[in-house]
């Protein structure tokens, strides 16, 4: 037998269509990252405006003019009010004018991300300078000295999707991309989940206690953590019971290749293109890096939306994961003592 033909024997349709299928994910990985990330800038930045009535309008139309609309410039009453919306994550900074001097206050959040209160700071001093003003910037969330760029909690989400699909996979190579049936499924997600609960609290203790990068209760990143990695491997073992060994590929597609680079992490919601920035917060690593900020340095707030995504795909992996199983034809009768 010739070379050519051991090649022809040993690349089969199957190896054909897996291996085109890897160079997809690889020049999806490229386009997606290079795509979201090679061109940051400010779009649309809730924006806040302290000012007396009459100055505070003009503000405002001066900011919506700004090229590029890098703001989304609205009024509130007082600095009282700029600092709550500030921590509740409704607006991502403030411009406190005070008409008896000429020297206004800039509130910023680096917290959230330093890249972005830089970005402010910086559009700020621009436009103030224009006005013969000068700029005080107060950062009302700032974040750790040990969290450079405001990284560390998207890092620490990333770990914890890394976690979720892997040991989902690690399942399906070792007994079967589907469960055999109901039971078996069911073993699956108690794995799962178990999985999660010690992958939460490593991650938290790490970053936390160990580390000392993110500040925050580390209860609640364990909480986070744990569905963080169970809506993530829940949602891999779905897309292998639906559609076998290739819902590994689909799981990174979701996750690593759409999901990361849009979750806000090395930059700013506000700062990625319109694409990214509108599905990053409804897949797990967007969901999860919001969370973790709100945990760290906002005081817990505006976690609803966020644990929402995350519990949906929990949910809808764990119960596409158990259908699949239970409407599964009955196969030759296992005697694996503990497949799984």
């Amino acid at each position: 037998m010739t070379f050519l033909d051991e090649v022809k024997n040993a690349v089969t349709p199957r190896a054909a269509l897996l291996v085109i299928g890897v160079l997809a994910l690889q020049l999806l990985f490229i386009t997606s990252y290079v795509g979201a990330l090679h061109h940051p800038k400010p779009r649309d930045v809730p924006f806040a405006v302290v000012a007396p009535e009459q100055a505070a309008g003009r503000l405002v139309q001066q900011l919506e003019g700004l090229p590029g609309d890098p703001l989304d410039p609205r009024t509130v009453a007082d600095e009282a009010t700029a600092r709550r919306q500030i921590m509740n994550r409704d607006i991502d900074g403030a411009l406190i004018v005070d008409p008896a001097s000429d020297t206004d206050t800039l509130l910023v959040a680096s917290g959230g991300g330093t890249v972005l209160s830089s970005a402010l700071t910086a559009l700020t001093n621009k436009m103030e300078a224009s006005r013969q003003r000068n700029v005080r910037t107060v950062d009302v969330a700032p974040a750790s000295p040990q969290d450079f760029d405001g990284l560390s909690a998207f890092y620490l989400v990333v770990g914890w999707c890394v976690g979720g699909y892997l040991c989902a996979s690690i399942l399906a190579i070792s007994a079967g991309a589907r469960p055999a049936n109901g039971q078996r499924a069911v073993i699956r997600l108690g794995v799962m989940a178990l999985y999660s609960i010690a992958g939460g609290i490593g991650g938290a203790v790490i970053v936390g206690p160990v580390l000392g990068a993110l500040p925050g209760s580390v209860p609640a990143l364990w909480g986070l953590g744990a569905l963080v990695v169970f809506a993530v491997g829940a949602l891999t073992l779905a897309l292998q019971a639906l559609t076998g060994i290739v819902g590994i590929g689909l799981a990174v597609l979701l996750v690593v290749i759409a999901g990361n680079p849009s979750a806000g992490g090395a930059f700013p919601l506000p700062m990625l293109p319109p694409f990214w920035a509108a599905i990053g917060p409804a897949l797990p690593p967007g969901a999860g890096t919001w969370a973790a900020r709100s945990i760290a340095y906002f005081e817990g707030n505006a976690l609803l939306g966020p644990f929402l995504v995350l519990a949906a795909w929990a949910v809808a992996g764990s119960a596409v994961t158990l259908a699949m199983a239970v409407l599964r034809r009955p196969a030759a009768p296992d005697t694996r003592p503990f497949g799984v």
